[in-house]
């Protein structure tokens, strides 16, 4: 008899989608991000999907789902100004990339994220929820996204966008972000609170001189005299 000592889940490596120094979101899986500054960093991850689908000479589309009750929704031009600092072109947002999804049930939002990480045709699939999902929502996620990824052109990462510290289970990353704005300069805290393969860690983003994000120091060097 042949004992199967390894899983085949490491057998395809795919490189992550990094947003930030720091944050990278492994493809074909589900994170999740909460916190009163969870759209902004969800931003970055479009811009991230974007910039990368410029780089490689392909347009990169990403879906936003949220309630049709929620009155938070994507703002297109602040997005594409996020996207696409004053006087660059490279990453920027072009009409039709972002596509927005207003489901009027609640049952629909969850299967809606699923149909689009299943189809293999988005970067990214982000889904502004109230509270978090079940376990198994999120195992149907993780296993549509896989199929995404081996059966579509490309390999997607689900977001999952909840209020408050957050907590679905089975995810896997969950990120926390607050704004920590001072008077001359935006600035977040952005913590990494569940990875698989880190520990848990907090820094600060900033805006740099171009007006992209970049990550400063740890909350502990900040803090630090």
């Amino acid at each position: 008899m042949t004992t199967h000592m390894l899983s085949r889940r490491g057998d395809r490596v795919r490189a992550a989608l990094p947003v930030l120094d720091g944050v990278a979101l492994e493809r074909a899986r589900v994170h999740e991000i909460c916190g009163p500054a969870r759209r902004t960093l969800a931003a970055l991850a479009v811009r991230a999907a974007v910039e990368e689908g410029a780089a490689g000479a392909k347009a990169a589309e990403v879906m936003w789902i949220r309630p049709a009750w929620m009155a938070e929704r994507p703002y297109p031009p602040g997005l594409a100004e996020l996207v696409a600092p004053a006087g660059q072109m490279p990453g920027r947002l072009a009409p039709g990339r972002l596509i927005q999804v207003a489901p009027r049930r609640a049952e629909d939002l969850l299967w809606t994220a699923e149909e689009a990480l299943r189809s293999g045709l988005l970067a990214l699939v982000v889904v502004d929820l109230f509270g978090p999902p079940g376990l198994v929502a999120v195992r149907r996620m993780h296993l549509a996204a896989e199929t995404g990824a081996a059966e579509g052109r490309q390999a997607p990462v689900g977001l999952l966008l909840t209020p408050g510290d957050g907590g679905a289970p089975g995810v896997e990353s969950r990120w926390h972000m607050a704004p920590r704005h001072g008077r001359e300069a935006s600035a977040w805290q952005i913590e990494r609170r569940r990875a698989r393969v880190a520990p848990p860690k907090a820094w600060r983003v900033e805006l740099g001189p171009d007006g992209a994000p970049r990550a400063g120091k740890s909350a502990e060097e900040h803090a630090a005299p």
